[in-house]
């Protein structure tokens, strides 16, 4: 059985993590969203596909959630030596996205390449066959690709359009939103891209933010119409447990762009594409609105953070296959 995962961050990666569980790595490719990517420090920076190849190769820090397991800091603490010469305006040595000692091996590894002429997509999967990870990892698309996101709230930054790390990490996501675009120009998926989705025995979409993590991967010409043409073998699994997101902002940026911060509301996004939603057992009063939605309703225990759960979930979404 071949299955594609569509990905963002943490979700995804640990949704990833039980599906290998239970299925060959060679049948399953993650589709992952690249519109969180930024450079800093001249360094080509992508967050969702560096936090699934740590998670699945088993160095991430799960305590803190992100980043490699038994990291230090040096190079962050020594860039603070040059705040108090750095002249206003400049943007040199940013300390606010903090990048451990040994994750910037990574960054180093992405940018050369990416110097050299090699695509996005061949850098990925050279990383994670450094790493020893037998799943196909693809990047959504190779071209410039960015989420951004306009704040509301009373602040100094207050109706600005600020790039997600910028709202997400810098901004530490404690800011209103009042909209997200996706800044793509001529961006497309890739070829490969489009081949996974049309071939799969099943696609699932991960429980990640669907607005900033999922929505991204939509906004690119072809997606969605690949997913409609195969709606019966779409699987979504909903990142809002018990009306509110296990990690991140999900459900106060669904509140302030108008969609219920719910599995219903979850639903509604995802109807149009997906034609089962696999919900948490504490939503399992949800069950009619969600099929009210358009979609067959799942229930079972969604929470990865228990020992099995991930297998199961994905055993469950595996049942889908056409």
């Amino acid at each position: 059985m071949n299955v594609t995962v569509l990905c963002g961050g943490v979700g995804a990666a640990r949704f990833l993590r039980g599906l290998l569980e239970v299925v060959e790595a060679s049948t399953v490719t993650a589709v992952i969203n690249t519109a969180d990517d930024t450079v800093l420090h001249g360094l080509s920076i992508s967050p969702d596909l560096d936090t699934i190849t740590y998670t699945l190769a088993g160095a991430t820090d799960d305590e803190r959630g992100w980043g490699l397991a038994g990291e230090t800091w040096n190079a962050m603490a020594a860039l603070g030596r040059y705040a108090e010469v750095r002249p206003a305006g400049s943007g040199a040595a940013p300390t606010w996205f903090n990048l451990g000692d040994t994750d910037l091996a990574t960054h180093f590894y992405r940018t050369a390449r990416l110097a050299e002429g090699a695509s996005l997509t061949e850098v990925t999967a050279e990383i994670a066959a450094a790493w020893d990870l037998g799943l196909r990892m693809l990047p959504v698309t190779d071209d410039r690709f960015r989420t951004l996101v306009t704040l509301g709230g009373d602040g100094d930054e207050a109706g600005s359009e600020v790039t997600f790390q910028d709202y997400f990490v810098r901004l530490r996501h404690g800011v209103p939103v009042t909209d997200v675009r996706f800044e793509h120009h001529d961006a497309r998926p890739t070829d490969a891209v489009l081949a996974a989705l049309h071939d799969a025995d099943v696609v699932v979409i991960a429980p990640s933010n669907p607005i900033v993590s999922i929505g991204p991967l939509r906004a690119l010409p072809g997606i969605d119409e690949a997913l409609v043409a195969r709606r019966e073998s779409v699987v979504a699994i909903s990142p809002i447990v018990g009306g509110a997101a296990l990690k991140g902002p999900a459900d106060r940026m669904l509140t302030e762009l108008g969609v219920e911060p719910s599995v219903t509301g979850v639903a509604g996004l995802y109807a149009p594409v997906a034609s089962a939603l696999v919900v948490d057992t504490v939503d399992a009063d949800h069950r009619d609105a969600v099929e009210a939605a358009g979609m067959r309703c799942v229930v079972t225990p969604t929470i990865m953070s228990e020992p099995g759960v991930g297998a199961e979930l994905a055993r469950t979404c595996l049942q889908f296959a056409r």
